[in-house]
């Protein structure tokens, strides 16, 4: 491990001696090293200098992905604390919808996904939040592959009423949606469009709590504000 530290320093390289003298290594022990992490991938040799390889760097992007997906995971932690609601993190990716994170508590528990929400997009908060970001051709072919299907006598009826109901969605405007998922849910989203990545972070409540709703996710809206630069970078966890 000190090794691959040592040369991950040296961007351009470093020869056999200066990493044994930089590690403090034996100088024939740093060369039984080297020659098994440079047969492993995770060094490789060239011009008898050594630099990190492909098994390293794949180390590197894995752990800055976790990283990542910490800072979300977090976030939705304390969002969840702080306003006693369950938190769910999602994005709109190659074509779907996926909820990449939920935090719930045994108290104060998620709605249960007893239809796939990838499939159900037009009846829940997450998924018509995610649509009123795409432009109107994704949007389309979006609803081309999941029609609309009524889930609850709440839920919006047809293709066309729903894209109205999209094209009526102020930009940073949360998202509220009644009962049109699940009987006995009410759900509120947040849109986060950073770059070309649509995502959202969402709250849900019991219907008998609905009043918390909108004042929750105001209070969401401000709390995402002060964390926006962190998101940013999390976004593509």
């Amino acid at each position: 491990m000190r090794l691959l530290e040592t040369v991950a320093r040296h961007e351009y390289g470093a020869p056999a001696k200066q990493l044994a003298r930089e590690t403090g290594l034996a100088l024939p022990t740093t060369y039984h090293l080297l020659r098994t992490l440079v047969h492993e991938g995770y060094l490789r040799r060239d011009k008898g200098l050594f630099f990190l390889g492909e098994a390293a760097e794949l180390l590197s992007s894995s752990g800055a992905r976790q990283k990542r997906r910490s800072t979300v995971v977090d976030a939705l932690a304390r969002w969840r604390d702080a306003l006693g609601v369950p938190v769910y993190y999602a994005v709109y990716r190659e074509g779907e919808i996926e909820v990449m994170c939920v935090s719930d508590t045994p108290g104060n528990p998620a709605v249960e996904e007893w239809a796939g929400f990838r499939e159900t997009g037009h009846a829940h908060a997450i998924g018509q939040c995610l649509l009123s970001q795409l432009d109107e051709a994704s949007r389309r072919d979006h609803l081309d592959r999941y029609p609309v299907q009524p889930l609850t006598p709440y839920t919006v009826r047809d293709d066309h009423a729903l894209l109205r109901r999209l094209e009526r969605i102020r930009r940073m405007e949360p998202v509220i949606e009644r009962q049109e998922y699940a009987l006995g849910a009410v759900c509120a989203a947040i849109p986060l469009t950073l770059g070309t990545t649509a995502a959202t972070v969402a709250i849900s409540l019991p219907a008998h709590q609905s009043d918390r709703l909108l004042p929750a996710a105001r209070q969401l809206q401000h709390e995402i504000g002060r964390l926006l630069g962190s998101l940013a970078l999390s976004i593509s966890m």
